[in-house]
């Protein structure tokens, strides 16, 4: 991703999120909060695995993210490991705090994207 993203990123609390609907083709975007560490981006969806825009990026892994009006595109790769999603919910906890727990209450899949 564009440096200028990850600048837009640092000062963000959420971002933009647009993916290819996996029946209908169409572009769909969602507000969602992400946590950024290094050259990785993580996003978790609020209902898990039966969430659309993840079932979404599983059928087209290619997605559009953007921040204060800086837009770039990037591979999803879904994380399903118990012990590395729980990690990324530990790291979510920290940025927003206990309400981690009340706006996701299936927390058994994440994503991550890397913003080289």
């Amino acid at each position: 991703m564009a440096s200028e993203l990850k600048g837009a990123l640092e000062t963000a609390s959420e971002l933009d999120l647009t993916v290819t609907g996996r029946k209908s083709g169409r572009d769909i975007s969602n507000a969602v909060w992400f946590v950024q560490e290094e050259e990785k981006l993580y996003l978790l969806p609020v209902g898990g695995a039966e969430s659309d825009w993840y079932r979404n990026v599983l059928k087209t892994p290619t997605i559009r993210v953007s921040a204060s009006g800086i837009e770039a595109s990037a591979r999803a790769a879904p994380i399903t490991d118990p012990a590395t999603v729980n990690d990324i919910v530990n790291k979510f906890r920290a940025k927003y705090g206990a309400n981690v727990d009340r706006y996701y209450p299936k927390r058994d899949v994440a994503v991550e994207l890397a913003l080289a």
